[in-house]
């Protein structure tokens, strides 16, 4: 994560807006400075988009960064996806980097690196401190952590135990983990204090209904982790 000293402006968290359907939320969501813009591939997910939307959502969040500063990175989330449908998503969509929010084997994440060029982000769902130090089998771009939960992959609103986090490796958190799991402007800050990950990742914190971004709530989650 990189901190600004009071010298040098705000302080700011990098942010990821993901499960993202409606190109205006993408849109404002870049305008407002986020270091990544999320769609959903698995077919399983109710945020869950074609290719041609995300295509559509994606030129919205490009279009707006543009004069703005640094592009978000594009980033598609895919549930044990085939070698060949994440390979057609990161060509049709322009992708950055890609999400793995299944059983994914190292193995695997290794190789969808090294085939397709992207940056590729291993999504963990913690159940306890036995699912966070499993973590280091993983070695990709970036870690990111939710909530487990038996019957969904994310998007559920409820937090984990943020001392799990916690207790990884500084140089995990700071270089590599992405905080996800029931965070939304009003306890994003202490979030980030808690765990001082390199970034962060809300869903349905910042909605109105599964895929719908509320610009209110989109709008304070940045303000606030401005400050955090």
């Amino acid at each position: 994560m990189r901190f600004f000293s009071a010298g040098e402006g705000l302080l700011m968290t990098r942010i990821k807006i993901c499960g993202l359907t409606r190109p205006e939320d993408a849109a404002l969501a870049a305008e407002l400075g986020a270091w990544a813009l999320g769609v959903i591939f698995a077919a399983e997910s109710p945020r869950c988009v074609s290719l041609a939307k995300a295509q559509d959502v994606f030129a919205a969040g490009m279009k707006a960064a543009t004069g703005a500063g640094e592009a978000p990175l594009r980033v598609g989330v895919f549930v044990n996806a085939s070698m060949g449908e994440i390979e057609e998503a990161v060509r049709a969509c322009r992708l950055d980097a890609v999400q793995l929010h299944g059983e994914e084997s190292p193995e695997f994440c290794t190789g969808v690196r090294e085939r397709l060029g992207v940056a590729v982000i291993k999504a963990v769902r913690v159940s306890g401190p036995e699912t966070v130090s499993g973590v280091v089998r993983f070695d990709t771009d970036f870690v990111l952590l939710d909530t487990y939960h038996p019957e969904r992959r994310g998007g559920t609103g409820e937090a984990f135990d943020w001392s799990l986090a916690a207790s990884l490796p500084e140089t995990v958190r700071v270089q590599r983990l992405v905080l996800s799991g029931g965070l939304n402007p009003e306890n994003s800050a202490a979030a980030v204090q808690a765990t001082m990950p390199f970034a962060v990742d809300v869903a349905s914190g910042v909605e109105s209904a599964p895929g719908i971004k509320d610009p209110d709530k989109l709008r304070q989650m940045f303000e606030n982790l401005s400050r955090s």
